[in-house]
């Protein structure tokens, strides 16, 4: 179907465009930018007067539950939730049931959001064996699945000879390793940041040494073996700090930072909110304001969504007994574009924190409107609000932090590979 968008604000950071033009789809591929082709001729018009233009967000962590964890979501909810957020590619962790380190799991759970088509779903595989810590996995034979990188999701590898192992094996090959910085004793039974907010809730702590500590072992390998190195979900101003550090050294190294890390802090527990308990825990407002400070600066370089559905029994249970997760991958533009606003940045700056960037860290062909790319795009208006309720949103979890706020940045339409998988309508 040729699909003609036009009187759109087109935002194109990997082109440098920011400008009012008209987008021209034929066959699954943007095929013009700003003038058409020869001989186009439009099968559907999307009037896109007042709103903004951009290619398919692009999620650098966001849990779709299956399999085996279908009581919390399902594949078919989670990239429903996915296309009403805009997101048109995603890197799912492997700590599903069985976990994904056996390539005809890899196959299969491809196969299956394939046959959804709402969404590119990009597997990470699993770094060690059922991710115990102990063997690893068959990188190649995953990589050849369609695995884009590897992780051990929020289990460590406490053996440093086998972490030191796993490095080697990923520069061999040139893989990249996704991996959360966090010491498994100092974080041990933790369930909010070591500070003043829980001790007076009587709450185990996790205090930002256990980030940082383990950041520096993190670092310190991926420089001595070459390993290409993406940190996911900083949390913590020494964290930035480190990454900051090792950047200017000229090591190759990336980090990301999750939307709730954006905007919340562990004053945002409250009363034993357990919408708030997170992994990695909500820290201080120092941290925070060294978190977007780092994203602002390009030491952190990209958002991430940090989707995490769960039941809702799950957080119904005492704060430290209840799951950690938030169902976050609906609110990505939202909260992408609260920061940038916050900071007095573009809706360009933040776009290309949620397309551009996480397409170039994962190694995926997208993230771009570039003539002959897919056709994946969101058109959304960055000034209308909407109300964040349970009963709006499309994921089978509906466990954010943000229930019943207003944020501005609102979905019209998703299109994954030239065809219409979400289209939003505005409030009356």
């Amino acid at each position: 179907m040729n699909i003609l968008i036009q009187h759109g604000h087109v935002i194109d950071p990997a082109n440098k465009i920011d400008a009012k033009m008209d987008v021209y789809v034929a066959a699954g591929k943007i095929v013009g930018v700003g003038s058409a082709p020869a001989d186009f001729k439009a099968d559907q018009t999307i009037d896109a007067t007042g709103l903004m233009v951009a290619p398919g967000l692009v999620d650098l962590s966001a849990r779709l539950r299956e399999p085996g964890f279908e009581y919390k979501a399902t594949l078919n909810s989670e990239l429903q939730a996915a296309a009403a957020g805009g997101v048109t590619s995603l890197a799912c962790p492997p700590d599903t049931e069985p976990t994904l380190d056996e390539p005809g799991l890899v196959e299969m759970l491809k196969y299956r959001a394939k046959k959804l088509n709402l969404a590119h779903v990009y597997p990470l595989g699993a770094l060690t064996r059922q991710l115990e810590g102990k063997n690893l996995t068959e990188m190649c034979e995953l990589t050849d699945a369609g695995c884009v990188g590897f992780t051990q999701a929020d289990f460590p590898i406490v053996d440093t000879q086998v972490l030191w192992r796993a490095f080697e094996y990923a520069a061999t090959f040139g893989y990249t390793l996704f991996l959360r910085a966090e010491d498994y004793y100092l974080a041990k039974g933790g369930v909010a940041h070591d500070g003043e907010v829980a001790s007076r809730l009587g709450l185990k702590g996790i205090p930002a040494a256990a980030e940082s500590l383990a950041l520096a072992t993190l670092l310190r390998i991926a420089r001595e073996t070459g390993t290409r190195l993406h940190i996911q979900r900083l949390s913590t101003a020494e964290g930035v700090a480190l990454v900051r550090q090792a950047k200017l050294q000229g090591q190759a190294v990336t980090a990301d930072v999750s939307t709730q890390h954006l905007h919340l802090t562990e004053l945002d527990i409250g009363f034993f909110n357990t919408l708030t308990h997170l992994r990695p825990p909500l820290r201080t407002q120092r941290d925070q304001h060294a978190l977007c400070d780092g994203l602002k600066d390009g030491t952190i370089d990209a958002i991430c969504s940090d989707h995490s559905p769960v039941d809702d029994d799950a957080k119904l249970l005492p704060f430290a007994e209840a799951e950690a997760g938030a169902s976050a991958v609906e609110l990505l533009l939202p909260l992408a574009l609260k920061w940038a606003n916050q900071h007095q940045l573009s809706v360009a700056d933040a776009i290309a924190r949620i397309t551009t960037v996480p397409a170039n860290i994962m190694g995926i062909p997208a993230g771009t409107l570039s003539v002959n790319a897919c056709a994946d795009i969101v058109i959304f208006d960055a000034e209308e609000y909407w109300k964040v309720e349970a009963n709006r949103l499309k994921s089978q979890g509906k466990n954010t932090p943000f229930l019943n706020m207003e944020l501005a940045g609102k979905v019209h339409y998703t299109l994954v590979e030239g065809l219409i998988t979400y289209q939003g309508h505005s409030p009356n």
